[in-house]
């Protein structure tokens, strides 16, 4: 059994933006290879310049003041489709997590960067299909946050 798999597992997006709720500041989700593979490096590297950062890159999870009261599952679903390409786009065996931590600065994409990392849990797949659903029914389109080749 790996790290990974000692996880408890949130198989749903009302379950997630229910903790979200419950902790109300300091959760990220971060899209990896898993706690085993992070922790014990417990830092990110500038995939630019190659340049390792103080903390691991994640996003937050905290529901902004300028919400202002509208659905935690809309906000959380936004959170989570915003980078759910990054399993494609970085091979197998990157999934996305949720953990605790306290940020030490931002990365070149203003991103957190997460040092006293305690991972909390792993999401499901039906999370994220959930999340692509949810933002689907908005009225607005967004896409996920790509990179597409500049030239």
């Amino acid at each position: 059994m790996s790290a990974w798999d000692d996880l408890p597992v949130v198989d749903t997006l009302a379950e997630l933006a229910g903790l979200v709720e419950e902790r109300q500041d300091g959760l990220y989700v971060r899209w990896s290879r898993g706690p085993e593979a992070d922790l014990g490096k417990a830092s990110s590297t500038d995939e630019l310049t190659g340049v390792p950062m103080p903390g691991l890159s994640a996003n937050p999870l905290d529901v902004e003041d300028w919400w202002q009261g509208r659905s935690v599952r809309l906000w959380v679903a936004r959170r989570l489709y915003d980078y759910a390409h990054l399993p494609h786009e970085k091979g197998p065996g990157v999934r996305p997590w949720i953990l605790e931590g306290r940020e030490n600065g931002r990365g070149p994409d203003n991103e957190p960067l997460v040092e006293d990392v305690r991972p909390l849990c792993r999401l499901s797949d039906e999370v994220i299909a959930e999340a692509r659903a949810e933002v689907a029914r908005q009225e607005n389109e967004w896409g996920p946050l790509r990179r597409g080749s500049q030239r």
